[in-house]
């Protein structure tokens, strides 16, 4: 699955377009290199996402095309 639907599909980040917005700032890594909207995604992937001065990083758990609002959560494991 690409990047930027991941983090749509899983509510890390509420829009696509933001998704895509932000991979293409830089400020979205995938196994601590920066990563493009179409890189693809694996179970077991660690992905950091830069909010300013914050950074939320995760672990791929599940991959899945649609999901629930209420099981997203499930999809990765915060670090």
């Amino acid at each position: 699955m690409r990047l930027d639907k991941y983090l749509k599909v899983s509510r890390l980040i509420k829009r696509r377009t933001v998704a895509n917005e932000a991979c293409d700032a830089g400020r979205v890594t995938i196994n601590d290199k920066v990563a493009k909207a179409s890189t693809d995604v694996n179970i077991g992937d660690v992905i950091g996402i830069k909010f300013g001065e914050k950074t939320v990083t995760a672990k791929v758990l599940r991959i899945t095309e649609t999901i629930h609002k209420e099981d997203a959560k499930d999809m990765y494991e915060l670090m």
